[in-house]
């Protein structure tokens, strides 16, 4: 079947952010995973005090996920974000977060990663020096993400080895257990976030699963044009003068307090430069990670549910809570998405998911779908 024209693809590229504009508009502050409140962000400093750190978000309605301008507040309200200067040898994405909503919030102020025991993955993974690069290159990352330097995109900026670089600060990242549950994982990440910036639509080029990383601003939010994301009442993480916080990077971070939070924790001050998720390879995925490996308390962090430390309780398991990427799912934005069977959000994400696991020679595991998980 032969591909579209250049006008073709524009063309429905353009539809497809007229949706999502409106969408953000309307949305703009009710998603579900990031966006941790102000008291949230406050207990996240004080049980940091005394060991226990706050979580990251990640987020669908905050900024337009670049998807589908579900990212607003992930509770998803904001995003998790990342950092280029975050070259410290602990894992930024320790953190215990005592937000029920908000995935993102963190102070992590902890020097150990509680969520990626490091030390011990040599002896689970069963593989010393166990390396990201070993199962992805640059072949497999082109396949995986056919548009994303497309004239339409804007995800230049999401290079493989930007990946890399974000992962050397979370070792434990797709490095515990067999290859298997490795390879799977990587194909949860990637896959998630490809859903919160994806450029396709149903009938796209190469299918709407090709068109992963395809934007790494919110749509319609270019040149500070969308200050709703600004919480006066936040004392800890105040606005800087002339910044916005809408979404950027491959988990869509947005609002003030979730730029603060994620900066502390990736050492870098993203609430004076938020435009650093954008434009920097390393923390435009970075914040994903920090999301994506950080414990938001109830909520297990997405990495111990895919390498299968996560054990559900005997209630988690009574609200069908159970371990597979139907999980990450309800942790990301599940308020919004999941106990909703036919929702067209999860489907997307698990139509990313099967691809990648097929590119990434492993299998899509258990508990695919969360429509019959209950929410946090």
């Amino acid at each position: 079947m032969p591909r579209p024209s250049s006008t073709s693809t524009l063309g429905g590229l353009a539809l497809l952010a007229a949706l999502r504009s409106t969408a953000c508009t309307e949305d703009a502050g009710a998603e579900e995973t990031q966006g941790a409140s102000e008291d949230e962000a406050a207990d996240s400093s004080s049980s940091s005090s005394s060991g226990a750190s706050e979580s990251s978000g990640a987020s669908e309605s905050s900024g337009a996920s670049a998807s589908e301008s579900e990212s607003d507040a992930v509770d998803s309200d904001d995003d998790p974000t990342s950092s280029d200067a975050a070259d410290s040898d602990d894992d930024p994405s320790s953190s215990a977060a005592d937000s029920d909503d908000d995935p993102t919030s963190s102070d992590a102020d902890s020097d150990d990663d509680p969520s990626s025991s490091d030390d011990d993955s040599s002896s689970s993974t069963g593989a010393l020096d166990c390396e990201l690069a070993e199962i992805i290159d640059q072949p497999v990352w082109d396949e995986l993400f056919l548009h994303k330097d497309d004239a339409a995109c804007s995800g230049a900026v999401y290079t493989l080895q930007g990946l890399l670089d974000a992962a050397a600060d979370y070792p434990s990242f797709a490095c515990e257990g067999d290859a298997a549950t490795r390879r799977r994982e990587l194909a949860a990440f990637l896959a998630q976030i490809s859903h919160e910036t994806t450029g396709g639509w149903a009938d796209a080029p190469d299918g709407p699963y090709a068109w992963g990383l395809c934007f790494i601003e919110e749509l319609g939010c270019e040149n500070n044009a969308c200050p709703q994301y600004c919480d006066a009442n936040s004392a800890m993480y105040p606005c800087a003068a002339g910044k916005t916080y809408h979404g950027r990077g491959a988990i869509q971070l947005s609002w003030n307090y979730n730029y603060g939070q994620a900066g502390d924790a990736l050492g870098v001050d993203l609430l004076a430069d938020p435009d650093l998720v954008r434009d920097d390879s390393k923390l435009a995925i970075q914040t994903a990670l920090w999301f994506w490996m950080t414990e938001q308390a109830p909520k297990p962090s997405a990495h111990d549910v895919m390498t299968g430390a996560w054990q559900p309780s005997a209630d988690d398991q009574a609200l069908g809570r159970l371990p597979g990427f139907g999980m990450t799912t309800n942790i990301i934005n599940g308020g919004l998405e999941c106990s909703m069977p036919g929702n067209a959000k999860v489907a997307d994400r698990v139509g990313f998911f099967e691809r990648y696991v097929e590119l990434l020679a492993t299998d899509v595991g258990e508990n695919l779908w969360c429509d019959e998980m209950t929410p946090y």
